[in-house]
């Protein structure tokens, strides 16, 4: 693999180290949400990077749930990939995981904020009759936000933290984050 990884061989490692559905789906989902943001932040010519940083965020999480954010980067330094994916993955686990690796770039700090915000989206929408982020409003999202035991596995702090290092109000975050959802949702039934 060369420094630069393309989507496909992104996609084969992703498939080495994640064999359940779930994870290969929240890679995608946040792939896809990085790449709306990339687009809607002005980084339109590192919009594949930052899909590719999204598809690879929890690469080790599947197998290696205990040394999350910190295996990964063994495994990417063994892969040749570069220095600045490698530090953009780790830095979602910030404050979380033992990793040292504070979110710096606007695209790293985007991925902190939505990558437990795209989970507590998805599970808000499959409560709802239709199971989609069509029709999900901010305001259904804020209220289950504020039910602690609703997707009691997304952290809130976690998602307000990503925020604030945004300078955003959350409903701006919540709001942005459905309409990149929406286009992923849109983008599968079409499909």
């Amino acid at each position: 693999m060369s420094n630069q990884i393309t989507r496909e061989e992104a996609w084969k490692l992703l498939n080495e180290y994640n064999k359940e559905d779930f994870h290969i789906q929240h890679a995608t989902t946040v792939e896809g949400v990085m790449e709306y943001f990339a687009k809607l932040l002005g980084y339109e010519n590192e919009v594949d990077f930052w899909g590719i940083v999204g598809l690879l965020h929890d690469l080790d999480f599947e197998m290696y749930p205990d040394e999350h954010c910190i295996k990964v980067q063994e495994i990417m330094r063994e892969k040749g990939i570069d220095d600045k994916i490698i530090h953009a993955v780790a830095s979602h686990g910030y404050g979380l995981t033992a990793v040292d690796a504070k979110p710096e770039h606007t695209m790293e700090k985007v991925l902190f904020a939505i990558d437990e915000l795209t989970g507590l989206i998805g599970a808000v929408a499959l409560m709802r009759p239709s199971k989609s982020v069509l029709d999900l409003e901010v305001k259904s999202v804020k209220k289950k936000f504020k039910s602690a035991s609703f997707a009691a596995g997304c952290s809130r702090e976690v998602i307000a933290q990503g925020a604030e290092m945004l300078g955003w109000e959350l409903d701006y975050l919540f709001e942005q984050t459905i309409l990149a959802m929406r286009e992923l949702e849109k983008k599968a039934t079409a499909n």
